[in-house]
């Protein structure tokens, strides 16, 4: 007995799917934060232990900058492991979601799907986010040092605060560990996405906000309205343009829904 034929998916139907393929990777995204943050916490240990009540010993300055840096070349190892997770996880759940798509795709469509070369993207991705990870704590040294010098001269009042906020680093690169996960996960679903997106012949998209109360006021103007994967929109503002795609800049959560060959 021969099949019956597909129904073709709604564009409300088309929009729902591309919001849970973006989507789903915030399920990596907690599992990579995790895992990041446990760098922050290692960087506020290093601190309190060789700057006790956030002031550094007369002649430990060198010492304590000498440990971040330190800590950070460690890192890279296991940077680049977690990261390759993260990567594997995201691409995983792509590929799940491309293939809930393909119902109304051709055989042939679905074929270069799988076979998009994406290797190369994850490759640069592997090479910037591991970056990124191993500079919280060159960037937590370089704040102590900063902080310390500024100390030497300050008074007694200034100097009490210099020592909290010595004593805080620990929580500005917790929170430096938790901006990169956030914004490098979206950034490697989103391109992930474009990259299959723009193989099988997308030229452009259609942008989504997340649609809840934290939407920027610049993402909002967008909302909706279609652009060419060659030429990103600004998505900041007229006096701080910023240009990228959907789910590509800092803390972005909004998708795009790309437009496919045979709906173009």
């Amino acid at each position: 007995m021969p099949d019956k034929p597909k129904k073709p998916l709604s564009a409300r139907q088309k929009r729902i799917l591309a919001r849970e393929r973006f989507f789903k990777s915030r399920k990596a995204e907690k599992q990579f934060q995790r895992a990041l943050q446990g760098v922050g916490n290692q960087v506020g240990k290093l601190i309190d232990g060789l700057a006790p009540g956030g002031k550094v010993p007369k002649g430990k300055l060198g010492t304590l900058m000498k440990s971040l840096r330190e800590y950070a070349k460690l890192l890279e190892p296991w940077a680049r492991s977690v990261t390759q997770r993260m990567h594997v996880d995201v691409e995983r759940r792509d590929a799940s979601s491309w293939m809930q798509l393909s119902r109304e795709m051709g055989a042939e469509l679905q074929r270069e799907i799988r076979e998009a070369p994406t290797a190369a993207l994850m490759r640069s991705l592997m090479s910037t986010q591991v970056e990124l990870i191993t500079s919280i704590p060159r960037e937590a040294a370089e704040r102590v040092h900063k902080l310390t010098t500024e100390a030497i001269s300050a008074t007694a009042g200034r100097a009490d605060q210099v020592a909290k906020d010595i004593l805080r680093s620990g929580q500005v690169s917790t929170g430096r560990a938790k901006l990169i996960a956030r914004t490098e996960t979206s950034r490697t679903a989103a391109l992930l996405m474009e990259s299959r997106s723009r193989y099988v012949g997308s030229t452009h998209y259609i942008w989504h906000t997340s649609e809840d109360s934290d939407v920027r006021r610049e993402h909002r103007r967008l909302n909706g309205k279609t652009f060419s994967w060659s030429s990103p929109p600004n998505a900041g503002t007229s006096t701080a343009p910023m240009y990228y795609h959907p789910g590509c800049g800092p803390n972005c959560r909004c998708y795009a829904e790309p437009i496919l060959p045979d709906t173009v």
